[in-house]
């Protein structure tokens, strides 16, 4: 049963995050940020959250995810009450701060719990992600129509109050055993992990899924705002790559497996080089729900393959600390994407920065493939 506590935590706490996407880059566009300050809003902000998403990783190995997760709620709660009065740049700045501090503690925190759960690996993780992105599809799906009806003040206050019912959620959550090693620092697992290839190597497939999940919460609305859409059809729009993440979660968490000669992260990589570059050549509604759900699909079972890389390739006692390291390829796109996005879309336009965003893309997967059976090496 309090398996059924975290998962509903999760979905509680990804409605929140879901909500966001929609909310927090139209509020900045509708005070009149340009493209440029909007991408700095969502990119600046990474610099903490890579390092506090590694304090973050060491901790739940420490203390628990449990608690971890719990405090995450609450940030959450503090930083929708804030954007409430919040008004110009910096005021924005600082309640984006808060929401990537929360992103920072839950992602290793919940990451590492669903890897100890009873069962299959794969299928645990593809659970989590699962509800992960129903969350997410069912809060930016709702945003859209809160905006629409009650404008941002009310969207925030929902948000305030979905924080508090992911807590109520997380604190029914049965603790899981820790066993940190006697006498180590807090930090200290970091240095042999990153001396590991196949770290190194998850670290970049994380920043590759990770992309399309950056251009989620900032540009994906504004291209299609860009593109005539209300708030109510950009929500639903944004929401399909949260689908398509559902899908990937539910069903490739049986299949996803990891080592030298499988094609997933390749394939995968293709896929969202090609649904993120190809997304704004046709301005019609299917082709992009299209492109949304391809790219959903794509990313999803790339981030299953990193997840379940690092913690086949780590030990329980550190294994908080090695996902938070795929964090950090989390945290390398958020705060790469945006800022590179806002500047292109400044210089050449919106349309001309999603096609340098697939080309940047399909470097990556390219380089994937390289370095795929270098990782696997046994030194």
């Amino acid at each position: 049963m309090s398996h059924t506590f975290f998962f509903l935590a999760s979905l509680i706490w990804n409605f929140g995050l879901g909500m966001t996407w929609l909310v927090v880059p139209l509020y900045a566009a509708a005070q009149g940020l340009s493209n440029a300050q909007i991408g700095m809003l969502f990119s600046l902000p990474i610099f903490a959250q890579a390092a506090l998403n590694l304090l973050g990783g060491a901790y739940t190995d420490r203390i628990g995810g449990r608690r971890i997760m719990l405090v995450s709620c609450w940030i959450v709660v503090l930083s929708a009450l804030w954007f409430t009065q919040a008004q110009g740049f910096w005021m924005l700045m600082a309640g984006q701060v808060g929401l990537v501090v929360s992103r920072a503690a839950f992602w290793p925190a919940t990451w590492a719990m669903a890897s100890e759960l009873p069962g299959s690996r794969g299928i645990q993780l593809g659970r989590l992600n699962a509800v992960t992105n129903v969350g997410q599809i069912v809060g930016s799906g709702a945003c859209g129509f809160l905006l629409a009806g009650g404008g941002f003040d009310a969207t925030f206050g929902v948000m305030a109050a979905i924080g508090v019912a992911a807590f109520a959620a997380g604190l029914a959550t049965r603790p899981l055993p820790r066993k940190p090693i006697p006498g180590r620092k807090v930090l200290a697992a970091y240095g042999p992990l990153l001396r590991e290839r196949i770290i190194r190597y998850s670290v970049l497939c994380a920043y590759l899924s990770a992309l399309p999940f950056s251009l989620s919460m900032s540009f994906y609305p504004l291209l299609l705002a860009q593109y005539g859409y209300g708030e109510a059809t950009s929500g639903v729009l944004v929401a399909l790559r949260a689908v398509g993440a559902v899908a990937a979660g539910l069903i490739a968490g049986r299949f996803v497996r990891t080592g030298p000669a499988t094609p997933w992260p390749v394939v995968c990589g293709v896929g969202v080089a090609a649904a993120v570059g190809l997304l704004p050549v046709l301005n019609h509604v299917v082709p992009l729900g299209l492109w949304m759900l391809v790219v959903g699909l794509a990313s999803g079972a790339m981030t299953l393959y990193f997840q379940i890389t690092i913690a086949e390739a780590s030990k329980p006692e550190e294994r908080g600390s090695a996902l938070a390291l795929g964090g950090l390829g989390w945290s390398v796109s958020h705060m790469s994407t945006p800022l590179i996005m806002g500047f292109l879309a400044d210089r050449y336009g919106i349309v001309e920065a999603f096609y340098a965003s697939g080309i940047l893309a399909l470097i990556c997967a390219v380089a994937i493939g390289f370095m795929r059976p270098w990782a696997f090496r046994r030194p």
